[in-house]
């Protein structure tokens, strides 16, 4: 079994506070997380019919039969459960008494900033990481990463990912679009979720989104809202300063793992991207993911964000932090070019904050420059590791 990066934080963090909650898509390690980090709690899965009936007649029954804590699975299922856990906290005064997980964000947001504002610390577990997934024994090779992303039961059990992830998408529509959104057209929902697939690393246009999925804008945002809040798919912010230039407001989309998105768009094997006209807006989306891994992976929140001005000046991704800003362009391509690093420079002319740079490229050498570094995917966590260090220094 692969012990994933977030452990050392997920149980420090149940050592300050009395819960922990982790979120996260299905199928992301949640429960396996827990389960190891923590092998003396009680274990209950609320999607268990009986499990979550129980809960729901008699909570605190139910929360009396766990003793002295335990990790509680999908607690989404029942949200009026968090509002005796809350009492439960209060009167036990002490930390370490319940792991939560849950895989619908928004929803369960809502419900632990009523109940259980204070008392939990909330990580995020995406998919495995680039490092997490070579583990497994899973080639680096782009065009592999891309096809088969990052979804541990995929790699730990050497599945098909073609039909694996369509299996994925399949019970997810099945399952939790029903229940999450109440949504009826599941042919238009699905032709929606492909098209935004086919819209990775490009600005939100949910006019457009709608039009071709034969639904209307206020449809559009809802399934887009669906989509986030369920942990497939993410909206990037555009950067915003008081510097005079006219920025992009709109954001980016992307998904949570590049492997889905790779299936709904139709690739059925790695070698297939080697020529695809997505091939580079894939590469962008594992790079942004990979970035965000890093920093769900330690306990921190997404500071992340993307530069554009109406003039067409750009730079991918930005990273904030106390003492500036690094910057990031992400080419495919596993050449190094020598103008690569001109649309970097400019950005930083414009933004002073900007400490560092950096190209995240397709090749796999890494190189340092003048102008900043060039780093392959697979270095990459290096590299931010790098950037934090200066940031402390």
């Amino acid at each position: 079994m692969i012990e994933r990066e977030v452990t050392p934080c997920l149980v420090g963090l149940f050592e300050q506070y009395p819960f922990v909650t982790v979120t996260g898509p299905r199928q992301s390690g949640k429960t396996t997380l827990c389960r190891a980090a923590f092998p003396h709690l009680d274990y209950v899965d609320l999607e268990a019919p009986d499990q979550r009936e129980f809960a729901e007649a008699d909570p605190r029954g139910f929360l009396a039969r766990l003793g002295e804590g335990a990790i509680l699975d999908e607690i989404q299922r029942v949200p009026d459960l968090l509002s005796y856990l809350q009492v439960l906290a209060d009167e036990a005064g002490r930390n370490s008494l319940f792991v939560l997980t849950g895989s619908e964000q928004f929803r369960l947001s809502d419900a632990m900033s009523q109940s259980l504002a204070g008392r939990t610390a909330l990580l995020r577990l995406l998919p495995f990481s680039l490092a997490e997934r070579r583990q497994t024994g899973a080639s680096d090779r782009i065009d592999d990463v891309l096809y088969s992303g990052f979804h541990p039961r995929i790699h730990d059990r050497k599945l098909e990912p073609r039909q694996a992830l369509g299996d994925y998408f399949e019970t997810y529509v099945e399952r939790d679009v029903r229940r999450i959104g109440e949504i009826r057209n599941l042919a238009n929902f699905r032709r929606f979720v492909r098209l935004c697939a086919g819209r990775v690393g490009q600005l939100v246009n949910l006019s457009s989104l709608g039009a071709d999925a034969g639904v209307s804008h206020t449809t559009a945002s809802h399934w887009l809202t669906v989509l986030e809040a369920s942990y497939v798919v993410f909206r990037l912010p555009p950067f915003h300063a008081n510097i005079r230039k006219r920025l992009v407001k709109t954001p980016k989309l992307y998904f949570y793992d590049v492997g889905l998105a790779s299936h709904l768009i139709g690739i059925e094997h790695a070698g297939q991207l080697g020529t695809h006209p997505l091939r580079g807006p894939l590469f962008e989306n594992a790079v942004v993911v990979e970035v965000l891994k890093h920093r769900f992976n330690r306990g921190r929140r997404s500071n992340l964000s993307f530069f554009r001005a109406s003039s067409g000046l750009e730079c991918d991704l930005l990273l904030e932090n106390g003492s500036g800003m690094a910057a990031i362009e992400i080419k495919s391509g596993a050449t190094v070019a020598s103008d690569w690093f001109n649309s970097l420079n400019r950005v930083a002319k414009v933004l002073p904050p900007i400490a560092a740079k950096a190209v995240v490229y397709g090749g796999s050498d890494w190189q340092s420059r003048k102008d900043g570094e060039v780093v392959p995917l697979a270095a990459l966590s290096e590299t931010l590791e790098r950037f934090e260090r200066r940031e402390k220094a």
